[in-house]
């Protein structure tokens, strides 16, 4: 079965407007987007959030640093600057940031209550703990998309591959919450040929474009590809689509699980400051 992010992604709209329409005007939240430098995929990104902010009632404002203009320092003096407006809502660093910029210190600034992203060393520490009143907006994405299709995790053999801190961090540390036996794969833990043949689900965000193939895969695997690179001038992910043929659930790339992201995205953002 493929995945349809977008009817998902769009099912969460429509509860979030209502919510956020009962909310008095001086207390429905914005969202704040810093960003620096030119990435390809950036503007696109932003225009996704930008367009689920205006269907479901939240004002979006952009703080952007030209590549050559921007600093650690002054992205981190933005961050303050947006705190000390008092408003509620949220701040998101879209990353990837320009490599002269320190992103760890730059995400750090954020306050745990205005990072809904949960990228902060602090948000991350907490969300590991079971702590966090967030989740991670693409681990939020995946339980979306399992419970709906009523999938249980215990003693499932999981395979993440990767270890950012977008996908694959988060995934090691959630799965194994609900019973899973989770095995991750990166840099120093390499995947070897035969390792995805024996998982009952794979999540990966590596951003290799089609590296997972059907010969690597067995039948009713539960396939979530959060990878996302360009080929040929298209958003692609880490499974080539033939591998959707051996799939029991297999999220395609574009519409799977980026829809159901920015939707958790903004479930976080109301979360920060009212706790439905």
């Amino acid at each position: 079965m493929i995945v349809d992010g977008r009817a998902i992604a769009d099912a969460i709209q429509a509860a979030l407007r209502e919510k956020i329409a009962a909310l008095p005007e001086s207390e429905r939240p914005a969202l704040f987007v810093v960003m620096a430098g030119e990435h390809p995929a950036t503007k696109s990104f932003v225009s996704i959030k930008k367009r689920f902010a205006a269907a479901v009632g939240v004002p979006v404002e952009e703080i952007f640093f030209e590549e050559k203009e921007a600093t650690t320092e002054a992205l981190i003096a933005a961050i303050g600057a947006i705190v000390a407006r008092g408003r509620r809502g949220g701040i998101i660093v879209q990353l990837p940031l320009p490599r002269s910029i320190n992103t760890g210190a730059v995400l750090n600034a954020i306050p745990l209550s205005y990072d809904a992203d949960v990228l902060s060393d602090e948000a991350m520490r907490l969300f590991g703990e079971g702590k966090s009143s967030v989740i991670p907006p693409v681990i939020g994405a995946i339980r979306e998309i399992l419970e709906r299709n009523s999938i249980f995790l215990h003693g499932k053999k999981v395979a993440v591959l990767g270890r950012g801190r977008l996908v694959g961090a988060p995934a090691a540390r959630w799965f194994p919450r609900f019973g899973a036996i989770v095995k991750a794969y990166n840099s120093e833990t390499p995947l070897r040929e035969g390792d995805l043949s024996d998982a009952d689900i794979i999540v990966s965000g590596i951003g290799r474009p089609g590296f997972i193939t059907p010969d690597m895969v067995k039948d009713g695997v539960i396939l979530l590809d959060a990878g996302t690179s360009e080929a040929e001038g298209k958003m692609v992910g880490d499974a080539h689509p033939d591998t959707a043929a051996k799939c029991a659930l297999f999220t395609p790339v574009p519409g799977g699980i980026g829809p159901v992201t920015v939707a958790v995205l903004f479930q976080n953002l109301i979360a920060l400051g009212h706790p439905f």
